[in-house]
This record gives C-alpha cells, structure tokens and sequence, in this order.
C-alpha cells in the first residue's frame, strides 16, 4: 500500500480578519466542528427529575460502550482458560506447562504489552472527540512501531524462558515443555503488538460492537479446533500452540480488515512517514502507560508468589489460585467499564465537554459498585457450596469457605477501582497513577501484607488483608485526585496535548469558535 499523509488539517491556518470571503469559510468550517464547549456539554442538574434524566441519557452511551467491552474481555480471557483445560486432558505436565507459560511469560508480556497499547487510549480517544479523526491511524501506526520494537526485546523472555523458570524455582521437566511452549507462542506475542493498538483504535471510536464479534466467533473457532487437534488428532502441546497463535493472528487480521474495508475511512487514510515522528515522546506515555497496568496485574501475582512460602504453601497457594480465578473472571467484567468510561472521559474532554466527562464517571462508578455488591453478595450466600465445584481437598474448600469474606471485599473494591484508572487514562494521568501504584501497592500494602501473614502468623489471610489494604488506599487516594480535578483545565489541558502530538487545532480559531457559541 503506497504511503501517503494520514493528517488532515481540521481547520484552516489563515487569520481571522484577512478578508471577508475568507471569514465566511472559516465561519462555515468552524460551525462544523466538534468544539463546542457549552453547548453540547451536559445542562446544569437542578433537582433530582434532572440528575435521573440525565443519568439515563449517560447510562445509554456508557453500557453501549461496556456491554461488548465486557463481552469482548471474557472471550478474550477464556482462550488461554479454554487451552488450560483441554491440557489437561493431555496430561500433568501438559497441564503444568501451559499454565506456567500462560501465567508467568505470556502474562508478563500481556500486562507490558496492554500496558503500552494504552496510551492510545488518552490520545486516540481526546483525538476523535476534537475531530482530529484524520490523526488516529497516525498514532495507530507509531504505537505498532513502538510495540513490535518491545517484543523483539520481550521476545528474549520465551527463547530462555526454560532457563528463567529454573531460576525462580520451577522444577526441571516442567522449565523444559514450558520452555518449549513458549519458544511456540512467538507468534502469538507478536499478535499483542498489533492488537492492542487496533483495538484502542476502533475503541476510541465506539466500534465495540465489531471486537465484540470478532472475539466471540474466535472463542468458537478456538474450542473447536483446541479439541480437534489437541484431544482427536492427538498433537498435544503442539496442538495446544498452534490453535492459540490462529485465534490470535485471526483476532489481528479480522480486525485489521475490518478498518481497510472503509468503516473507518475517516481515521484510517492508510500508511503515513508520521507514524516515525514524535516517536520519543510517545515511548515515554506508552510506558507510563504500561508501569501503571503492570503494577496493579503483578500486584495479585505477588501474593501467590508470597503465599508459596507458608509452612502450609501447597493448601494456600491451591485456595488462592481458586479465589484468584474467580476475581479474574469479574475483574474482566470490571475491564470492560475501565474502557467505557476511558473512551467516554477521552472524547469528552477532547470535545471541550468536562462536565460531561465528570457525570460520565459518575455514572460508571455508581454501575460498578452495584455489579460488585452483587456478585459479593452472591459469594457470601454460596460460600459453603462454591468451593466444591473447584477441589476436592477438604482442607483447600475450609480455607477458600474461609477467604470468600475477603474475595467478596477484594471483588468490590476491585470492580470500581478499574473504573477510576480508566478515568485517569482518559484524561492522560498515566504517570501519576503509577507513582501512586508504587507507593500504595509495594512501600505500603506489600510490607503490611508480609508483616501480617509472617511476623503476626496470620498465614494467608494476613497477607491478603496487608494487600488488599493497598488496593483501598490506592482507590482512595485516586478518589482524592477526581474530587479536585479542575475538570475545565483537563479539557483545556487534551486539547494541548493533541496539537503535541500532531494535531492541527489553531488556537486563534479555536477561541473564535468558543466565543461564537458563547
């Protein structure tokens, strides 16, 4: 495909006052924009009729968006969970490698890479909610250079993954089929590179819908062939790879002809030289972006690490995993608001709409909230009975009957706070949540967890508590960060930020245009 400028000037660059004809065409083009600051932003709410009205309007936008996010993020997470299962009708050592390469090499670079991935979630999104449509693929484009240029160096982790598990403590057989497992999904690591930002992409253009359907026909396609090739065709590990490196490659190239078809012909102008500018720069937030998604995910894996270390560490780390299962399932119910609510912050604020934004946020906590309150509560009911459906052991069902209080807790808490970090990708706060994840997660839950499940010998249960008391702070302190946002300057603050990156927003006609519709 030839190479040609995906950037579009949105408005002229004459002065306003240079004649009469040129008044009346950048007069024209101005009324056609999408900065309409005041306007279109949400009335003031007087009274309770008023704030219902417009919590129904929002709760519209918002689950059009949250609906098939969430949908999108189950399937998404249920073919590693799917390639879990059919290994273990391999066999134990299947079993063992696949679950170790899911969760210790391939997790990594899912977090680093999801990580990096959304920044576009700040930038495409203030973008299109200005009308800098045409700069979308720019940033598309950068962001797949600075992701496959990580995974050439992520790539590293699977060629000696078999020497990096021997030395954190995996035995010798399951170091070597993980090992072999990993060096097999190279593919698939490559195909985080181009999914993440094509997926941020169609996001920040409300084309969920279309993910949606292509993870659910890839979730079918993929429990399909898992059970031909992997159980009737008897290829084993060798199955297992090649079906998990198809599901995602067909994610990547569905997904990329979806945007060539022309359903984005306003954001997608083909390959553009930009994408090689501002290069620096965008590394920069896209790392930001990814220390703040990486430390809440390795967050959860620490604690199982740490659990590994009881006197009763096998009862502990089997009960745990078990919990941990079950909060990985609502986490993703939990992910797909985070990326409503990101797309609907990002496109406010770049609209010039604050007030909007901040109601929007509103409305997505209030949602949260209720979907964890419910999905605790049902945990509590059930607390005898679920632990059955997941062991055996009558030691591992007393501890998880014994743990559901915190799970319950730990879902709560954990259904809103991704709601707030979507809040803060929105509006471009990635390397201040990631102090805050530093400071509340690792100088504070981590040494108050160690103290209390070691030194107080409150075993498990302490170290979950420890932590778990840095999630709360964390989501407190992020609570703080809203409650005195100057949510104008934040506007203000997207639009600065999209003529940094290569955005065409003249600041001259810009204020024309805001004094005009005041």
């Amino acid at each position: 495909m030839a190479m040609e400028d995906a950037e579009q000037p949105l408005l002229s660059p004459r002065l306003v006052g240079e004649d009469s004809h040129h008044q009346e065409q950048l007069l024209s083009r101005l009324s056609n924009t999408t900065f309409t600051a005041g306007i279109d932003d949400i009335p003031p709410i007087n009274g309770v009729r008023d704030f219902f009205r417009e919590y129904l309007i929002e709760s519209k936008k918002l689950w059009f968006l949250a609906g098939p996010a969430i949908f999108t993020s189950l399937c998404r997470y249920s073919l590693g969970a799917i390639t879990q299962v059919f290994s273990g009708q391999v066999g134990t050592l299947a079993l063992a490698a696949v679950s170790v390469e899911n969760s210790v090499i391939a997790g990594f670079s899912f977090g680093v890479m999801l990580g990096m991935g959304s920044a576009l979630e700040t930038l495409c999104g203030q973008a299109f909610g200005a009308g800098q449509v045409g700069m979308l693929g720019v940033y598309m484009q950068r962001s797949w250079v600075i992701l496959n240029s990580t995974a050439l160096m992520l790539s590293l982790l699977y060629i000696f993954a078999s020497k990096f598990l021997r030395v954190i403590g995996q035995t010798e057989s399951i170091s070597k089929a993980a090992g072999m497992f990993a060096m097999w999904m190279l593919p698939q690591l490559f195909a985080y590179a181009f999914n993440f930002p094509m997926a941020k992409f169609l996001q920040a253009q409300s084309k969920i819908m279309v993910m949606a359907v292509i993870a659910g026909v890839a979730l079918v396609l993929h429990t399909v062939l898992s059970w031909l090739l992997m159980l009737k065709l008897g290829w084993g590990l060798a199955g297992a790879a090649v079906v998990l490196n198809m599901s995602w490659i067909f994610i990547v190239v569905a997904q990329f002809l979806y945007i060539i078809s022309g359903a984005c012909d306003r954001t997608w102008t083909g390959f553009s030289w930009k994408a090689f500018q501002h290069l620096w720069g965008f590394v920069r937030l896209s790392l930001a972006s990814a220390v703040m998604l990486c430390l809440e995910v390795w967050y959860f894996m620490a604690l199982i690490l740490f659990a590994g270390y009881l006197t009763n560490a096998e009862v502990s780390v089997d009960a745990l995993s078990i919990c941990m299962n079950i909060l990985g399932w609502t986490i993703m119910v939990a992910m797909g608001m985070n990326a409503a609510i990101s797309v609907r912050v990002s496109n406010e604020l770049g609209a010039g709409h604050p007030r909007t934004a901040k109601f929007s946020l509103l409305v997505a906590v209030s949602y949260s909230f209720m979907i964890g309150i419910t999905i605790a509560l049902i945990l509590i009911i059930f607390r005898n009975h679920y632990p059955y459906l997941f062991s055996n052991d009558s030691q591992v069902q007393e501890m998880v009957i014994d743990l559901t209080p915190l799970l319950a807790l730990c879902i709560t808490i954990n259904n809103v706070q991704p709601v707030l970090s979507g809040m803060a990708v929105g509006a471009g706060w990635q390397t201040a949540v990631a102090y805050v994840n530093i400071t509340c997660y690792y100088l504070f839950g981590v040494p108050l967890g160690l103290t209390l499940g070691f030194l107080l010998h409150m075993g498990v249960k302490g170290i979950w508590c420890g932590m778990l008391t840095g999630t709360v702070v964390q989501t407190c302190v992020l609570l703080g960060m809203i409650y005195k946002t100057n949510w104008n300057k934040e506007a203000s603050m997207a639009g600065e930020r999209i003529k940094k990156w290569g955005g065409d927003v003249d600041t001259k006609e810009t204020n024309m245009l805001k004094n005009s519709n005041n």
